[in-house]
């Protein structure tokens, strides 16, 4: 039946040029933003997920800075203490030297009372933007040093799990700087001396072999920090970048498909006329 007042052919032509039109602004928007998945009305479920994604990503890259800087400040430290372990292997040697009669005991005795003074300067000023580890109290008043190590997500969404790294202050200030040395005054009291300068200088090597390790976790987690970011900025992009190639075939069939869908909205549209011809 043939009807004047509704067009059955135009109805289903214009519905799916619409239908044609509408998948063709989407392929122009993939080429354009080179998203498939560009806001949460294209895919609520993957665009929140890949925003979660995204600021994990962002934190882990921040979070690698912030390690890079505290190994900074460990490695800082480690110089102070190797330049410490240094110093006191030289006042072993002068005790070590003066343990036998008929030396200068006097020159000894003043040349170990510099070093001290300078083991003093150097536990003093390893410090990194305000931290200390070599001080009794140069980590904002505490001592214990704390740094980010990653923000730990058991679930897709939902609170993270602060990871921390935490390093306790060495305290050279106490345990070395200020610690006593008995003045040489013989042989006798040389010994002694030395043996009190074997003693710290235990502690020195002990506390460069723990700063040692401690900046090789540190570099390590930011090593890992680094390679986790990047595996999520993949993961991202495998959510919702777009198939550029897929997109680029796609964009010209639906142009054909459009040039198509024109033609036959035409021809559905001179139907009607073609019913004066019952009446000539």
């Amino acid at each position: 039946m043939s009807s004047i007042l509704t067009n059955n052919g135009a109805i289903v032509a214009l519905q799916t040029l619409k239908n044609v039109n509408s998948s063709l602004n989407k392929a122009q928007s993939e080429i354009s933003t080179g998203k498939s998945i560009a806001k949460a009305s294209d895919n609520a479920a993957m665009w929140a997920i890949s925003k979660t994604m995204e600021t994990d990503q962002s934190a882990a890259k921040t979070i690698q800075s912030s390690l890079n800087v505290a190994n900074q400040t460990v490695t800082t430290a480690l110089a102070g203490s190797d330049k410490v372990v240094g110093l006191l292997e030289d006042m072993k040697k002068l005790a070590a030297n003066a343990g036998t009669d008929g030396f200068d005991f006097a020159t000894v005795q003043t040349q170990i009372t510099e070093k001290m003074a300078v083991i003093a300067a150097a536990v003093s000023g390893s410090q990194l933007n305000g931290i200390n580890l070599l001080s009794t109290d140069g980590i904002n008043g505490t001592a214990t040093f704390t740094a980010l190590a990653s923000l730990d997500r058991t679930a897709g969404t939902g609170p993270t799990t602060a990871n921390k790294i935490e390093i306790t202050s060495l305290d050279y200030q106490a345990n070395i700087a200020e610690a006593t040395v008995t003045e040489i005054e013989d042989a006798a009291t040389a010994l002694t001396a030395l043996g009190e300068i074997e003693a710290l200088l235990d502690i020195a090597i002990a506390g460069s072999a723990t700063l040692g390790a401690a900046s090789e976790r540190i570099t390590d987690q930011a090593d890992f920090v680094g390679s986790l970011a990047d595996s999520l900025k993949l993961g991202v992009s495998s959510l919702v970048d777009a198939d550029m190639e897929e997109a680029s075939a796609r964009l010209q069939a639906l142009q054909t498909q459009q040039q198509l869908g024109i033609q036959a909205l035409s021809i559905a549209n001179e139907a009607p006329s073609a019913i004066l011809s019952l009446f000539r």
